[in-house]
C-alpha cells in the first residue's frame, strides 16, 4: 500500500483512531485528579492513599511504555494496541467496581499495564503510516486531539461524579473503547519492524521493580526502597548497555543530543504539569469549595485553546523547527502555573484562576507537538516504537515524581505550585541548549517507512 496522506480520508480514520485510543489513557491520567476528594469519601482514604490511587497506574504505564513499543515494533503496532485497548477496558471494569482503597490501587496498576500497550502503538503507527511530509501534521493532530482528550477529563469527570458517581469515569471507557476497536479494525493498516528492538524481560523486570520502588520511598519515605529503586535502575542501564544492539532500549539513541535533550525537556514540563493538576483539583475543591464539576469546568479553556491550536503550531514546527517553539513554550507554561500558585479562598474565578488556565495552555500548546515531532526526527525508523514509548514513559514517570514528591513539601500549595512553575520553565531552557535550530524532512521510501506484517488476515485494511 501506498503511505497515507494527511488529508485523505484513510488520513483521518488513522488519526480518529490513535486518538482515541490514547486519549482515553490520556483521559484516566487526568479525569482521577477530580475524582479523587468523591474517592476519598467514598473509600476512606487518606492522602497516602490517594496518592497510590494515582501512581499506582503511572508506575506500570512508565515501565511497561517500552516493552508496548517493542511489542508494537515486532508483532504489529495494530495488533498490540488492539491488546492493550480490551486490557484497558478490563481493567477500568475492575476500577469502577473496586470495593477499598487497595483493590482500586491494584486495579489502577492492571489500567496502566493496557495503557502502555495503547499509548506507543498510537503514535508509531502514525510515523509509520504516513507519507514524510505529513507526519508533523499528523503528529500535530494527534497531540492536539489526545491534549485535548486530557483537558476534557476533568471537565467529562466532574460532572459524572457529581451527577452520579466517580465510579462512572472508569465505567464510561467501555463505549468508547468499542468505538476505537471498530475504527482501528476497518481502517488503520497493520505494520511493524522484525528487525528492530528485541525483547528483554530482564530490563523489564529492573525498570519496573525501579520506578515502583522510588515511588514507594518518595510517597512512604523509606530509605530501604529508594535503595532498592536506585540499584534496580542502575542494573536496568547496565543490562541495556552490555545487550548492545539487542537492548530492549539501545543506548545508542542517546548519542543524539536532539533525542536526549528533546526528553530532558518532556521530564520538567511534565514534571510542572503533573505535580500541579494534582494539587490544583484538590485545592478548588477542598480550600475553595468548587464542586467536582466545577473544578473541572475551570480548565475548559486550556481544552479550548489546545483543540484550535495544536495542528497549526504542528505545522509551524514543520516550517521553522522545535526549538523556538519548544523554548518559548515551557517559559510559558511555568508562567501559567506561578499565575496558579496565587489562587486561594476569596479570590474569583475571573481573578485568578482563569488567567493561569490561559497562559498555562497556551504554553502547553506550543511545546507538545514540536517536543514530539523532534523526538521522533531524532530517532531511526527502526525504533519508532521505542522512542515514542521512552518519550511517554520519561512524561508518566515526570507526573509520577511531582505527585509523589510535592505533597511533602513544606510551604502549602503556593510553594509547590512556584516549584512546578520552575521546573516546568527549566524544560525551555534545555530545549534551546540541545534541539537543533531545524529538523529536516528526509525524503524516505515506501520500504523505509512502512514495514507490512506477513499474516493476510492482519494486512488488510479498508482504509482505502
Amino acid at each position: 500500500m501506498e503511505p497515507i496522506r494527511y488529508g485523505s480520508a484513510a488520513g483521518r480514520w488513522v488519526v480518529a483512531a490513535t486518538v482515541l485510543g490514547s486519549g482515553i489513557a490520556f483521559l484516566d491520567g487526568t479525569v482521577v485528579n477530580v475524582a479523587l476528594p468523591a474517592i476519598a469519601r467514598d473509600l476512606h482514604a487518606d492522602v497516602r492513599g490517594l496518592q497510590w490511587i494515582l501512581d499506582a497506574y503511572l508506575v506500570t504505564l512508565s515501565a511497561l511504555l517500552l516493552l508496548g513499543g517493542t511489542l508494537g515494533d515486532l508483532y504489529g503496532r495494530r495488533r498490540v494496541f488492539l491488546i492493550g485497548l480490551g486490557w484497558f477496558v478490563a481493567a477500568s471494569l475492575l476500577c469502577g467496581l473496586a470495593p477499598s482503597t487497595g483493590a482500586l490501587v491494584a486495579a489502577r496498576a492492571l489500567q496502566g499495564l493496557g495503557g502502555a500497550l495503547l499509548v506507543p502503538g498510537s503514535l508509531a503507527l502514525l510515523s509509520a503510516v504516513f507519507v514524510p511530509e505529513d507526519r508533523s501534521k499528523a503528529v500535530g493532530a494527534w497531540s492536539g486531539l489526545a491534549g485535548v482528550a486530557s483537558a476534557l477529563g476533568p471537565f467529562v469527570g466532574g460532572y459524572l461524579i457529581d451527577a452520579v458517581s466517580w465510579r462512572l469515569i472508569f465505567l464510561i471507557n467501555v463505549p468508547l473503547a468499542a468505538g476505537c476497536a471498530w475504527m482501528t479494525v476497518r481502517h488503520v493498516p497493520e505494520t511493524r519492524d522484525p528487525a528492530g528492538s528485541r525483547l528483554d524481560g530482564i530490563g523489564v523486570g529492573c525498570v519496573t521493580l525501579g520506578l515502583a520502588a522510588l515511588a514507594y520511598a518518595l510517597i512512604d519515605k523509606s530509605v530501604a526502597a529508594g535503595v532498592v529503586g536506585g540499584l534496580a535502575m542502575a542494573a536496568f542501564v547496565v543490562v541495556e548497555r552490555r545487550r548492545g544492539d539487542k537492548a530492549m532500549l539501545p543506548l545508542t539513541v542517546f548519542r543524539s543530543s536532539q533525542f536526549t535533550g528533546a526528553n530532558l525537556t518532556t521530564l520538567a514540563v511534565y514534571a510542572g504539569l503533573g505535580g500541579a493538576f494534582f494539587l490544583l483539583s484538590l485545592h478548588l475543591q477542598n480550600a475553595l469549595g468548587y464542586s467536582a464539576l466545577e473544578a473541572g469546568t475551570s480548565l475548559l479553556p486550556f481544552t479550548v485553546i489546545m483543540l484550535l491550536a495544536s495542528a497549526r503550531v504542528g505545522a509551524l514546527a514543520q516550517r521553522v523547527g522545535p526549538r523556538l517553539l519548544m523554548t518559548i513554550g515551557p517559559l510559558v507554561a511555568g508562567l501559567g502555573l506561578a499565575l496558579l500558585g496565587r489562587v486561594r479562598p476569596g479570590l474569583g474565578y475571573v481573578d485568578a484562576v482563569l488567567p493561569g488556565v490561559l497562559v498555562f495552555g497556551v504554553g502547553m500548546t506550543l511545546t507538545v507537538a514540536p517536543l514530539t515531532s523532534a523526538v521522533l526526527a531524532a530517532a531511526d525508523q527502526r525504533h519508532l516504537g521505542v522512542a515514542s514509548g521512552f518519550n511517554n514513559a520519561v512524561a508518566r514517570v515526570a507526573g509520577l515524581l511531582a505527585v509523589a514528591v510535592l505533597p511533602g513539601l513544606g510551604g502549602g500549595f503556593g510553594r509547590a505550585m512556584r516549584i512546578s512553575a520552575a521546573v516546568c520553565a527549566l524544560g525551555g531552557v534545555v530545549a534551546w541548549l540541545t534541539v537543533r535550530r531545524a529538523v529536516p524532512v528526509e525524503a524516505t521510501t515506501q520500504a523505509a517507512v512502512l514495514h507490512p506484517c506477513h499474516e493476510p488476515c492482519l494486512a488488510e485494511t479498508d482504509a482505502a
